[in-house]
């Protein structure tokens, strides 16, 4: 029945297309933002997870 209605649709085989490119622009433009990051920021994310202090916006009351 799904098949029928998307096939019944003028235009539908456009919707493929325009998704796979939106993809690969978001996906370019964050490889190229992880690509120009100074490296101390990157060192300072690898850290976030070993750090025990609660300086990242998180408070949990123990």
């Amino acid at each position: 029945m799904i098949k029928e209605t998307l096939q019944s649709l003028v235009g539908v085989e456009i919707y493929p297309i325009i998704s796979l490119i939106i993809f690969f622009v978001v996906f370019i433009m964050v490889v190229l933002w992880a690509l120009m990051l100074d490296k101390d920021v990157i060192a300072e994310m690898e850290n976030i997870p070993l750090d025990n202090d609660m300086t990242y916006g998180d408070s949990i009351d123990v």
